[in-house]
């Protein structure tokens, strides 16, 4: 939990510098966003374990609507605060997928006190998925700790750079992973623009794992969005 990164996403200055302050006092690391879309970004580029995450965002998203947006491509949990204190918003709150719900205005303890313990509960029940040593996803197994892919029992050759992102895809299965996110963790932040680059690899890739590269069902495309590698699991 310590050194743990939290992502604010306020738009009211006064109210993120406050919260900025307390978390970094308490030696968290801290980042910012004041719209949905700079959150969008911070959550795929800075992947933190944490996001503080206001109801009232100016754009066209508010909180909720980026509270799903979130959910669509990452399992980061997140604190919803609101001035809002009727229990419908609260219930709303849960229902996109907030791990909890602070009321504005709010002290410091009691802060600190609800950061905590979300960040204790994603550490307890979150088995990352990091830790696996193999991925299945119908006849393809992928040996995360040989770095080895069959087909069938056939094994299947990868360049390099085709391994690390079925590995990416790997690690995150069943998640859709954004377009920024695969082009970062495998080519470096310089990439992260580079959308036709990361489709010629993802069809390369489809030409070699999937029965039919054409219909694939294995990495299949959140349009607009990122890619998805989906097991057996994910799919039923």
């Amino acid at each position: 939990m310590q050194n743990s990164k939290v992502l604010i996403v306020e738009d009211e200055p006064k109210v993120a510098h406050l919260v900025r302050e307390v978390l970094t006092a308490s030696g968290f690391e801290v980042v910012t966003a004041s719209n949905a879309r700079g959150a969008i970004e911070q959550v795929a580029m800075e992947q933190p374990d944490l996001v503080l995450l206001d109801i009232v965002l100016p754009g066209e998203m508010d909180g909720y609507d980026l509270a799903k947006r979130l959910r669509e491509f990452s399992d980061v949990p997140f604190i919803m605060l609101t001035a809002r204190a009727r229990e419908s918003d609260m219930l709303h709150g849960f229902d996109v997928g907030a791990d909890d719900y602070i009321t504005k205005p709010f002290n410091s303890k009691e802060l600190l006190a609800r950061v905590k313990a979300v960040l204790r509960r994603s550490e307890r029940n979150g088995s990352s998925r990091k830790d696996e040593e193999e991925v299945v996803c119908g006849e393809i197994r992928i040996d995360l700790a040989r770095r080895q892919v069959t087909v069938s029992g056939r094994g299947i050759h990868l360049t390099t750079t085709e391994y690390n992102l079925l590995h990416e895809l790997a690690v995150h299965h069943d998640q859709v992973m954004l377009h920024e996110q695969l082009l970062g963790a495998v080519w470096g932040s310089e990439y992260r623009n580079d959308v036709d680059y990361l489709r010629a690899y993802i069809h390369s890739l489809r030409q070699k794992i999937e029965a039919d590269p054409a219909n694939p069902k294995i990495i299949v495309r959140c349009p607009g969005v990122g890619y998805s590698l989906v097991t057996a699991d994910g799919q039923g």
